[in-house]
């Protein structure tokens, strides 16, 4: 029968020559034991005691000590670390994540790559159009003159990319209008440019800005009870390209906010668009 004794001292209970101590030094502790056995006591059967103490040195507790403002700042540089290496870790994964899809259209004679997650609506007026399943203002069209009364021959019969940047500005606007009262459009040409591309035909790239505004309350007769809020803010980026006498418009629209966001993958679709040849 074994008896651990917490309060009691061993040692005052029993003869001294029963009593066996031996203690190991550590480096950071002291560790005793003390083993008793006592067979003859009538108050006590037979029995063995084990008692066990850690006493850490003083050095140890030192060399555990780290100052509050040291251990404060070691605690902010691993959160900051942390945040840093998740935040790539998530941009490197989205990079890697998007996968490119391609579209053609061998009888209208063009091709373009949008992203895979896209899903294609249909009837929407232009000659096929895919959107973002969750940004719902994001998306791809393309536009193409009617073969029977279009003559082009080159991009370039619409001008320098300025003056075209300025007709596609204009259709936009066109289609964007409103009647209903209190509504307002703010446009910007941000950038027109040309390019050449592998395919060796020359294309113009269009960008712009469109913002609408529109009052809240359409019908109040006082100014103040008018107030304007900001509907919406768009990127609208354009690819016009000429091929069998007509001209292609690749149409790329999404919120301004997203387009900072996915820019690469958006200028990826427009590099991408191409104009074919149709059989006769």
């Amino acid at each position: 029968m074994a008896i651990i004794l917490g309060s009691l001292s061993p040692t005052s209970l029993l003869p001294s020559r029963l009593t066996t101590s031996f203690k190991i030094p550590l480096s950071s502790s002291t560790f005793s034991w003390v083993l008793l056995h006592h067979s003859s006591s009538p108050s006590l059967p037979p029995s063995r005691c084990c008692s066990c103490s850690v006493s850490p040195t003083p050095q140890s507790t030192k060399a555990l000590a780290v100052p509050r403002r040291k251990a404060m700042f070691l605690t902010l540089s691993s959160y900051v670390i942390s945040e840093v290496a998740l935040r790539g870790m998530a941009e490197a994964q989205a990079q890697q994540s998007v996968v490119f899809r391609e579209y053609v259209d061998t009888f209208d004679g063009y091709s373009f790559k949008y992203p895979g997650n896209w899903i294609q609506v249909r009837g929407s007026g232009a000659d096929v159009f895919f959107r973002d399943p969750y940004v719902l203002d994001e998306n791809i069209s393309v536009e193409l003159s009617s073969p029977s009364s279009s003559r082009y021959k080159s991009v370039e019969d619409l001008g320098p990319p300025e003056e075209a940047g300025k007709k596609v500005l204009k259709q936009y606007l066109t289609e964007f209008m409103s009647t209903r009262l209190g509504v307002r459009r703010e446009s910007n040409i941000l950038s027109t440019s040309s390019r050449v591309a592998d395919d060796g035909k020359l294309y113009y790239e269009v960008e712009v800005n469109i913002k609408s505004y529109a009052n809240n309350n359409e019908l109040a007769v006082m100014p103040q009870d008018r107030v304007v809020r900001l509907e919406w803010d768009r990127r609208y980026l354009s690819v016009l390209g000429v091929e069998n006498n007509q001209l292609y418009e690749l149409r790329l629209q999404t919120p301004e906010n997203v387009f900072l966001q996915e820019e690469s993958d958006l200028r990826r679709v427009m590099e991408s668009f191409r104009v074919n040849k149709v059989a006769a």
